[in-house]
């Protein structure tokens, strides 16, 4: 199994500071990327157990990057977090369907953060 380490991919830099914040407190070592494209270059040279991922971003959509994360040899392990601040039930009905594990809600907070992804 590959040592634990979390990939943040969000196009709002606020977002992925915050992020890899929360996550380095709970102890995860951490990367962070702006956007599908470069999460699915990141994931062809580096091994992560854990991706927190944006749902709207331009490009790639996060649905989109999550599936294509999914088709991968090694998707099925992966665990992949959706990061939103949409998450009305037919958005959650159709965020779980592109193959996401769970949600977190933006604003997030160190307790949502910790319930969602535990320490590594």
């Amino acid at each position: 199994m590959p040592e634990p380490r979390a990939l943040v991919v969000d196009d709002n830099p606020t977002n992925r500071i915050l992020a890899r914040a929360l996550l380095s407190k709970l102890g995860w070592p951490v990367d962070d990327v702006d956007g599908g494209a470069a999460a699915l270059a990141r994931l062809e040279h580096g091994r992560y157990t854990l991706i927190l991922l944006d749902v709207s971003m331009p490009g790639l959509s996060g649905e989109e990057t999550c599936r294509a994360m999914r088709d991968r040899p090694d998707g099925a392990g992966l665990r992949i977090v959706a990061y939103t601040a949409h998450a009305y039930d037919d958005e959650r009905a159709r965020i779980m369907a592109a193959g996401f594990d769970d949600i977190l809600i933006k604003p997030v907070t160190m307790a949502a953060m910790e319930a969602v992804v535990g320490r590594p």
